[in-house]
C-alpha cells in the first residue's frame, strides 16, 4: 500500500467511476453492486456512508459503511451497530491491500465517532471472503442475516 490511499464521497464527478466498478465475475453473487449500495445510501441517508477508495487518484474500489443502526429493527434501540455494508475492490485491484485499508477506514471512523465495535456480513464458503475478514480481526457472532454470516470486531485492537 501506498501513502496516496484515500477515501473520496460519491460526487456527480465521480459517480461514472463509481458506478462502473465491478469486482471480479466469480465474486458477483458475492456482493451487490455499486448502484445497488448508491440506492440503498439514497434511501439510508442519515446512516449509509459510501465511498470510493482511490490509490494516486485511480479508483480500486468502494466501501459502504453504516452508523447507529437499530440492528434488530424492533424499535427498541437495545442493539445499536455500526460497520461496513459493502466492500467492492476492482477486480484487477484485489490482493493489493486495499480491502485491509478500508476496513481499517471505517474502524477509524466507528472510533472517530465513539463506537467500540464494528460489525459485518459475509456469505460463508470456500469461494466467499470469510477468511479475509477472520484475519482482520471479525469473530463470528453466531448470527446471521439472511444468508450471510454476521461478524464483529473490536475497532481500538484491529489486526491492520
Amino acid at each position: 500500500m501506498t501513502s496516496a490511499l484515500r477515501l473520496e464521497k460519491i460526487t456527480p464527478d465521480n459517480l461514472d467511476a463509481a458506478v462502473g466498478l465491478r469486482v471480479r465475475p466469480d465474486q458477483e453473487h458475492l456482493v451487490a453492486p455499486v448502484v445497488k449500495s448508491l440506492a440503498e445510501a439514497y434511501v439510508h441517508p442519515g446512516t449509509a456512508w459510501p465511498r470510493l477508495i482511490l490509490d494516486d487518484g485511480r479508483t480500486v474500489g468502494f466501501l459502504m459503511a453504516f452508523f447507529d443502526i437499530d440492528w434488530r429493527g424492533d424499535g427498541t434501540g437495545t442493539d445499536i451497530r455500526s460497520g461496513l455494508w459493502r466492500l467492492n475492490i476492482a477486480a484487477g485491484e484485489q490482493g493489493r491491500g486495499y480491502g485491509r485499508f478500508a476496513v481499517g477506514s471505517v474502524a477509524a471512523e466507528i472510533r472517530r465517532r465513539g463506537g467500540a465495535r464494528m460489525t459485518t456480513t459475509w456469505h460463508p464458503g470456500a469461494d466467499g471472503p470469510e477468511n479475509f475478514y477472520l484475519r482482520l480481526g471479525f469473530q463470528p457472532t453466531g448470527e446471521t442475516s439472511g444468508d450471510q454470516t454476521v461478524g464483529e470486531m473490536d475497532v481500538h485492537a484491529p489486526r491492520f
